[in-house]
């Protein structure tokens, strides 16, 4: 058996209405507390959707030990005196480029230091970390690669400015992550164990198929290396990202990997298979502490080696790994 001190699940998509009913408790039952993304339609961009969208969260996972870590969808216009409110019911800023990912459209269109300036400076003075989805709309493998030098421009025009590079996926952001100290990411399931082979190598499998999109072997190693040693650097941000199994099993499939259901049973048996279960506390909870300067809820997860069979979907939701038996349980 192993137990888990308060994990966090630094990256996480509840979406609304019945989809948030569907899906938030289970997160909620495993974890206890994830930063929740504002893409929304619209998306959470001021302090009363902040608010109402904590409210419903709330609502949804019932009495469950669980702190929904809100965020607010990035817009140039924020200044000092908004943010030092939003600070009150906030733990991050989640900057899309426009259209590059679901729901996406009302993101920023050029990410210019100049423009963005005034807000990133109070963000800085303020302490509230920017996420960043980091994809350019180039060709689809190297749309992540492509975005390192903007990473790399806001991490020195902005020094005290805590960057969270999200989700990411190439051997490249690994090697920029160590470069500045301001630079932080979070690392998901699904791009610990699968590349674009398994998404698309022989028949198209759409419940993998995500964005950023699954890379190269070599890449998979770059995030499995870092993830396994425990580097104070990275945290684990599962982007679980249901979609109904109409939408994904559907032409023009959309993008996302629901995890939600496995993760804690899967990341127990990666570090377990690589000896490294010492160092899953840190990835799982004691590195998004440190980064986000968190205080989390007092909840302890055990889980045990005893199989369990994936259910083939949740109200009509498909999970990773659906109808396989996996090695480890939640109890």
């Amino acid at each position: 058996m192993i137990t888990l001190n308060s994990p966090l699940d630094m990256h996480l998509h509840l979406r609304d209405d019945d989809m948030l009913k569907i899906v938030a408790p289970l997160s909620s039952q495993d974890f206890a507390g994830a930063v929740v993304m504002p893409n929304l339609v619209p998306p959470v961009a001021t302090i009363e959707d902040v608010k109402a969208y904590r409210d419903r969260i709330e609502k949804a996972i019932g009495n469950d030990d669980f702190e929904p870590f809100m965020t607010l969808f990035f817009k140039k216009e924020y200044d000092y005196n908004f943010l030092k409110e939003a600070k009150k019911y906030i733990k991050s800023i989640k900057l899309y480029p426009a259209g590059i990912t679901t729901n996406s459209e009302g993101g920023v269109s050029q990410i210019d230091t100049d423009e963005l300036k005034e807000t990133l400076n109070a963000m800085s003075e303020l302490q509230i970390p920017l996420c960043i989805h980091g994809e350019s709309n180039g060709f689809v493998m190297d749309r992540e690669k492509e975005f390192i030098p903007v990473y790399e421009t806001l991490a020195k025009a902005f020094p005290n400015l805590k960057i969270i590079m999200e989700h990411i996926t190439t051997k490249d952001s690994v090697d920029a992550l160590k470069k500045y100290d301001n630079l932080y990411a979070t690392i998901t399931l699904h791009h610990l164990l699968i590349t674009l082979d398994d998404v698309a190598g022989g028949l198209l499998q759409p419940h993998l198929f995500c964005k950023p999109i699954a890379k190269r072997p070599e890449d998979r190693e770059a995030l499995l290396n870092i993830a396994l040693s425990g580097d104070k650097k990275v945290m684990f941000g599962s982007d679980s990202a249901p979609h109904p199994k109409s939408s994904k099993e559907a032409p023009g499939c959309a993008a996302g990997v629901f995890t939600a259901p496995i993760i804690l049973p899967k990341l127990v048996e990666l570090f377990d298979s690589h000896r490294k279960l010492d160092n899953l506390q840190a990835f799982i909870s004691d590195n998004a502490r440190e980064i986000y300067n968190l205080i989390p809820l007092k909840k302890d997860i055990t889980l045990k080696k005893e199989e369990w069979e994936v259910p083939s979907d949740y109200d009509g939701v498909v999970p990773m790994f659906a109808g396989e038996k996996l090695e480890w349980r939640v109890i």
